[in-house]
């Protein structure tokens, strides 16, 4: 798994945004803002992406999944993870 920090992570201001790589080919954007899924209560939001778009057709998820705590966005990283890769 490879962190990559795309934009911003201003925690005062309760933004967050991290992107992070899978050797899959998967990734996961982790987002945390007033308008994001849970955001105003210091929760978290994750999407799965591959090659920078949005996935909407994997068993986890067909949209962006919210209202997750550390414990919940730890389980969707590690069952991006281990997907099989995309063809």
């Amino acid at each position: 798994m490879k962190t990559v920090k795309v934009g911003w992570e201003d925690n005062k201001k309760n933004k967050y945004l991290h992107v992070i790589e899978f050797e899959n080919g998967y990734s996961a954007s982790i987002i945390s803002h007033s308008l994001s899924y849970g955001g105003k209560f210091g929760l978290f939001e994750v999407a799965v992406l591959h090659d920078g778009e949005i996935v909407v057709d994997t068993p986890i998820t067909n949209d962006a999944i919210g209202w997750l705590d550390f414990a919940g966005v730890a389980g969707i990283l590690k069952d991006i993870e281990e997907l099989p890769p995309r063809n």
